[in-house]
């Protein structure tokens, strides 16, 4: 079975997924390109998940040689020794284009994750018909989309609401990170692509100083992927948030110690609402990239929360509103609103229990029902 899953999220979506396939195939040889949560259940990874990690056009541009390099080697050797069936998880830039092609092979294709035609880019449901065979669903409301386009899919849940726990224990977590129970934390997520640290480290940094002269007792966490975690140090430096504590990886942990995250819009919000936390979103990107984005988006939101709870229950902070003292100021209301916050996490409660279901074996049984039957 081929899998290609793109960046840490991917890697983290397939890992929970792959724990269905393995318990089902126990002797299935997985392959293509995946990071280290799928290779330390056996995957064989030719590439790295994070060689896909690129977001916005501009940023793709640059990137756009070796990717399309990737794709057509992996496409190259799929098609000389055909798999049973080929799952892309998300990465659907990538993994469209390699499904259409697989498919008119006559390979069994499977997409993880509906890319998101209810939010934006609504013209790739003509492509996704094209490419795919079936699509796993993570959100309740995606498989009657794909139904009324003739597009055979399964609703599974999201892994993640089965991997973090309905209630989290706040105290441990901070006693984990070694961090004063007593004294509030903020959890500074600025995201994982080179591009994300680019545009936004700096700025959550400055926040966090801004932060800390309103409220001296604030404590501190930003998780850092290992190949960022040297430059994110840098620009703390620079910047002057000294008191601001590095973790190596480590997100669910700042997540589950923390009473308000500062975070990049994408799935790590999704995950922040499974922790039942507040939250302030917020991106900010290459400017030619948000004008382009924003021409093709068809909903007022872009954090997974707001989007699901169809209404902005939490603020989000785009391009030029991304600054600072914006960021401040929202992250300061959440402190000073316990009653507020509290209200938010049992509305996240109720969010959780809806994506939750055993989705690696709803996962695998899918892909059983489309290739060996």
């Amino acid at each position: 079975m081929a899998m290609v899953a793109g960046e840490t999220s991917g890697d983290l979506l397939a890992g929970l997924m792959m724990q269905g396939i393995c318990a089902k195939w126990p002797k299935a040889n997985l392959y293509g390109i995946g990071g280290p949560r799928m290779q330390a259940q056996g995957f064989n990874a030719l590439w790295p998940s994070d060689k896909l990690a690129v977001r916005g056009y501009v940023e793709v541009l640059r990137h756009y040689r070796e990717i399309v390099g990737i794709r057509n080697q992996l496409k190259a050797q799929l098609l000389a020794k055909p798999p049973q069936v080929f799952v892309g998880v998300d990465a659907p830039d990538f993994n469209l284009d390699l499904e259409r092609d697989l498919k008119q092979a006559g390979i069994p294709t499977v997409h993880f994750v509906c890319p998101s035609i209810w939010a934006w880019r609504a013209e790739r449901i003509e492509k996704i018909k094209q490419s795919v065979d079936h699509v796993l669903c993570i959100f309740p409301f995606e498989t009657e989309l794909l139904h009324a386009h003739g597009i055979s899919a399964t609703y599974v849940g999201h892994p993640l609401a089965q991997a973090i726990p309905m209630h989290v224990d706040t105290l441990k977590a901070r006693q984990e990170l070694k961090l004063e129970a007593d004294r509030p934390v903020v959890a500074l997520l600025p995201g994982s692509r080179e591009s994300e640290i680019t545009y936004l480290a700096e700025r959550f940094l400055k926040t966090a100083m801004l932060l800390s002269q309103q409220q001296p007792k604030l404590q501190f966490v930003l998780p850092a992927m290992p190949a960022m975690q040297s430059r994110i140090e840098r620009i703390r430096d620079k910047v002057g948030a000294t008191h601001v504590q590095i973790l190596k990886g480590q997100s669910h942990a700042a997540l589950a110690a923390c009473d308000v995250t500062l975070i990049a819009s994408g799935t790590a919000t999704l995950e922040a609402a499974l922790f039942k936390k507040p939250m302030v979103i917020a991106y900010n990107m290459n400017w030619i990239s948000w004008q382009m984005m924003k021409r093709k988006k068809l909903q007022p939101w872009v954090g997974l929360p707001n989007i699901l709870a169809q209404e902005f229950c939490v603020p989000e902070l785009l391009q030029d509103q991304a600054t600072p003292e914006n960021m401040a100021v929202a992250v300061l209301d959440w402190l000073r609103s316990p009653e507020k916050a509290q209200a938010l996490a049992s509305r996240f409660e109720t969010m959780h229990q809806s994506l939750l279901r055993d989705t690696p074996t709803l996962a695998a049984d899918a892909i059983q029902t489309l290739v060996y039957t």
